[in-house]
């Protein structure tokens, strides 16, 4: 067991060395917490890119202005607020692997999704984990039904698809409706549904037709709706489809007036849908042309900060969704998922820019809708409708 001297300080150093590497890994260590508790991580995900990346980026705008105002006024709990930011290709399946990233980056809270299905596929994971999910803009019921720590921002399918029943009935005097559906849509099968049970009690549905995201010939179900002669044609879907739907149906001969839902709401229905898409209605969380004082001072801080664009709903409701959450954040006193959820869960008469904002027992915004209609390359207000 004798080990000569050379061995001896060998040894020794090696000793030296490891406590050494031990104290180095434990201060790195240190400091990486002491990064991650001076601000606060809040996890975004949403369609940067694919078939809906409109929707996307303007909710990345909403959300990018809230946090540098947050941010400027001396962030949440004295800390600034860091958006980690995931992007899913407008896919369900990509916007599960978005949020377990943002999960395993230890987010405080989620915001996104904004199409319903997925947010549906990725809320059962925020659940789990019980991290707050907050939707600026899924529409459908079932997204918030998936647990207690899912909210959302926007208003429900059954009141939109109210809306817009109770509008072609009582404005555009329509008797009978057709209606055109995405089957691979959740929003547009539920918008379809809530639509017909307030549209039966005022006219007749006189056909139903279908079709799927991506889908380019629409001929064949719009040659069957003209045959039915209905005085409108509800299309709930999203702009992708309904720019190419409206040309078809005006190079058909229809005249008929076409509305849909917020899904329409991007400036890039009218640049697929030109001159057929002019005089058509939707309904939508908000119109840049309120002259509420809080929609005046959010459009021109966002024209400000994003190059003279106009906000449209999408990144309204999302500017509202980040600073309903810091708000609920700072109540709560707490990054604590639990914490945030009851905080959220008690919001009452939130003031945002599409509304005042109150959460209900279901977790959801109640809260206006807007009818808009197509007017050259805008969107003109039409009238609201309360809750």
């Amino acid at each position: 067991m004798n080990f000569k001297l050379g061995k001896r300080m060998f040894w020794t150093l090696s000793a030296a060395t490891a406590i050494c590497c031990v104290t180095l890994v434990a201060g790195c260590k240190e400091n990486t917490s002491q990064e991650i508790v001076s601000s606060i991580k809040i996890g975004e995900y949403g369609s940067l890119t694919g078939a809906t990346a409109t929707y996307g980026q303007s909710t990345k705008n909403g959300i990018a202005l809230a946090t540098a105002e947050t941010n400027k006024k001396g962030g949440v709990l004295g800390k600034p607020v860091v958006i980690d930011l995931q992007d899913d290709g407008g896919r369900p399946d990509q916007a599960t692997i978005a949020v377990q990233k943002l999960l395993a980056d230890n987010v405080v809270a989620v915001l996104g999704e904004v199409a319903s299905s997925n947010s549906l596929a990725a809320a059962p994971l925020c659940q789990s984990h019980k991290i707050p999910m907050v939707s600026p803009s899924s529409t459908n019921p079932a997204v918030t039904q998936v647990g207690d720590y899912i909210f959302r921002t926007c208003f429900i399918d059954p009141f939109q698809g109210t809306v817009c029943a109770r509008f072609a009935a009582n404005h555009l005097q329509a008797k009978t409706a057709a209606i055109f559906t995405d089957n691979k849509s959740d929003y547009s099968v539920g918008l379809t549904k809530y639509f017909i049970q307030e549209f039966s009690k005022h006219g007749k549905i006189v056909d139903q037709e279908s079709y799927g995201a991506g889908d380019s010939d629409f001929r064949s179900q719009l040659t069957r709706i003209k045959a039915t002669k209905p005085d409108v044609i509800f299309i709930p879907g999203y702009y992708t489809e309904v720019g190419n739907i409206a040309v078809q149906a005006r190079s058909l001969g229809m005249k008929q007036p076409l509305m849909g839902g917020d899904g329409w709401d991007s400036p890039k229905l009218v640049e697929i849908g030109k001159d057929a898409v002019q005089g058509c209605y939707f309904s939508t969380h908000f119109s840049p042309g309120s002259n509420d004082p809080r929609v005046v001072n959010f459009v021109a801080a966002y024209k400000k900060r994003f190059n003279g664009e106009t906000p449209g709903a999408l990144a309204a409701v999302a500017y509202d969704a980040a600073n309903l959450l810091y708000a609920a954040i700072e109540r709560a006193g707490s990054t604590d998922g639990p914490k945030i959820r009851d905080a959220l869960a008690s919001t009452k008469d939130f003031p945002g820019v599409t509304g005042n904002i109150t959460i209900d027992k279901d977790r959801n915004a109640v809260k206006p809708a807007v009818i808009l209609q197509v007017k050259g390359k805008t969107f003109e207000y039409v009238n609201t409708v309360q809750p």
